[in-house]
């Protein structure tokens, strides 16, 4: 999948119209939480500015579900920019309204422009597969609006690549014979990601972790296909431990996937690893479920047999040590989806010595993204592994080995 990148063509004097994902997470004030996104971002900016470019720079931000949503507005994102780039960064109140054209029309060298929210739009995520023609139409049109914006197009933005959104795929459609291009940020996920798969070295350690067996169910296949181990943790964990005639209590399990679970339990004989102890608790979540109110009372017990009363809510100090010394031996590690609930002490134990174990091996580590990366950033061992991806469900996809039709449009290298 080598793409032809931003490095390779002439921006001097020319407009790049360039798609990065500055979805970033706020507070309720409006102040951005985690910007590392928008860092990630910066060399590809950068490239473009300092070359003699003209930059328009064009995001989603949350759901606002095609409707204008001030809560959803890219303007805190175009303040931090600037700072990030000691620069200013012009910013239009809509996408391809008037305050967009007219902005873009008189662009100076060097200069930078972001857009307002593309999901502001319907047309940004109608489906290809299940739009009707007035649909597409709309769509179409849409696109072309932006591409007509530009003379350059650049993919900088991993985290939707695996989308068929307008301004991931139409827009490059629209730009016809227009050089189409990969940012740094996509460039360096495709080649680390794809690497992993096509030539791991060995031994190539997965972990694998979250909440539902159903959602990773294609990439524990996929990579029992090419890993020497796979360590499966959090959640999905109970589900295997049901599959398998254990006891689970009130923890968190797919009990419609238990056959799915045997199937992976037989086709992963050898490479499939299962906890061999958990950390339960007694507790007490709030009304949405996402966050423990209170702990009334935790302890470690022998996978499958969760006591009633109790859910697993993290690997025990067993599995951790376990696990730490398959990474130990490893020489490529993959890590997507944390051990436990990593975000509520004493549950974060066991994400925490795979991460200590990884930020310590010699192996190219890869994290994959979503809470993983969340984990590591919140560690604090993001800069002693080799790569954390930008894109949870991207990198899910590029494990996989799917192939992404909005890098796929871009020009050969």
């Amino acid at each position: 999948m080598q793409k032809r990148s931003i490095a390779d063509v002439d921006v001097a004097g020319k407009t790049v119209l360039m798609r990065v994902d500055f979805n970033v997470p706020q507070d309720s004030s409006g102040a951005i939480t985690d910007e590392r996104r928008i860092r990630e971002a910066l060399p590809s900016i950068r490239s473009v500015v300092d070359r003699g470019g003209k930059l328009i720079l064009m995001s989603h931000l949350g759901r606002p579900d095609g409707k204008v949503a001030p809560e959803f507005s890219l303007r805190p994102c175009a303040t931090r920019l600037a700072e990030l780039l000691g620069k200013p960064v012009l910013f239009a109140s809509d996408t391809i309204g008037d305050d967009a054209h007219a902005q873009a029309k008189s662009l100076k060298t060097a200069g930078v422009l972001l857009l307002e929210n593309v999901r502001f739009h319907p047309e940004e995520e109608i489906k290809d597969k299940k739009a009707t023609l007035d649909q597409k139409s709309a769509k179409d049109a849409f696109a072309r609006k932006l591409a007509d914006l530009a003379d350059i197009y650049c993919n900088d933005a991993f985290g939707t690549c695996h989308r068929d959104n307008a301004s991931m795929l139409t827009v490059p459609q629209q730009m016809g014979s227009k050089p189409k291009v990969v940012g740094f940020l996509v460039q360096k996920e495709i080649q680390y990601l794809s690497q992993a798969i096509a030539r791991p070295v060995r031994p190539f350690v997965a972990i694998v972790g979250g909440a539902k067996v159903s959602s990773k169910i294609d990439v524990i296949r996929a990579l029992l296909g090419i890993c020497d181990r796979v360590l499966i943790g959090g959640a999905m964990s109970y589900t295997f431990s049901l599959a398998q005639g254990g006891k689970v209590g009130g923890s968190l399990v797919e009990k419609d996937k238990l056959d799915l679970a045997n199937e992976l339990l037989v086709a992963g004989k050898g490479k499939l690893e299962l906890p061999v102890d958990t950390h339960v608790g007694n507790v007490r979540w709030d009304s949405d479920f996402k966050r423990l109110e209170e702990i009334k009372e935790h302890r470690i017990v022998p996978a499958g047999q969760v006591p009633d009363g109790f859910e697993g809510l993290d690997i025990g100090p067993q599995t951790a040590a376990k696990y730490t010394e398959f990474i130990k031996e490893s020489k490529t590690v993959v890590w997507n989806g944390p051990m436990g609930v990593f975000e509520c002490p004493p549950f974060d134990e066991g994400t925490r010595a795979v991460a200590q174990a990884i930020a310590d091996s010699q192996a190219t580590s890869i994290i994959g993204g979503g809470d993983s990366a969340a984990a590591i950033e919140q560690l604090g061992f993001a800069d002693r592994v080799t790569h954390v991806s930008t894109g949870g469900g991207a990198s899910l996809e590029m494990l996989e080995g799917k192939k992404f039709a909005a890098v796929e449009i871009l020009d050969n290298g």
